[in-house]
């Protein structure tokens, strides 16, 4: 019974230390803080998202994330390739409303209720998104529309927290967090 413990324990001890051995391995393919540690801002930020584009793999969110930094402050026609890709591939709803908060940020309306009106047109059930859309729409000045889509959320989802925020958020013209 004694020996068999030990077995079990020297086992355990050694998936323990593999499985660490593979993570320190797997970490150790990124430069952490040497991608960005003494570098000028920008050099620092075209290489902090070098990384952050090889660990967003597949993931439309992290890419569209990656691409909002370059569309926004660092190249747009880089960032905007980055979109394109995206949504070439299989989408959400959810993926042409981040494009749309892309545009909105940087104040291309017409752009981002582009991709707003084809999130809504894939997802017609998401009261969230109809929700941050339809706040968007209120600080833009279309009222009305807000607020349907926002009674609409609101008919899905009474109780839902962020509806109210992004309610308010419109409401007090402030950017969404």
């Amino acid at each position: 019974m004694k020996r068999a413990l030990i077995i079990a324990c020297s086992a355990g001890c050694f998936a323990l230390g593999l499985a660490a051995g593979l993570a320190a391995k797997d970490a150790s393919k990124f430069p952490g803080i040497s991608a960005v540690r003494g570098k000028p801002p920008k050099e620092a930020a075209l290489s902090a998202l070098a990384e952050a584009e090889i660990l967003a793999k597949d993931g439309t969110w992290e890419r569209l994330g990656v691409a909002r930094v370059y569309y926004l402050a660092l190249d747009k026609p880089r960032g905007q390739a980055l979109i394109d890709q995206v949504l070439a591939g299989k989408v959400k709803g959810t993926d042409y409303q981040r494009a749309g908060q892309i545009y909105a940020e940087a104040g291309e309306n017409a752009r981002a209720e582009e991709m707003f009106t084809r999130a809504l047109s894939l997802d017609a059930k998401d009261d969230t998104g109809q929700a941050e859309v339809g706040a968007w729409y209120i600080k833009n000045g279309q009222r009305e529309k807000g607020e349907g889509l926002l009674a609409q959320a609101f008919s899905r989802n009474p109780d839902e927290v962020w509806h109210y925020v992004r309610a308010a958020e419109a409401y007090a013209q402030l950017a969404p967090r």
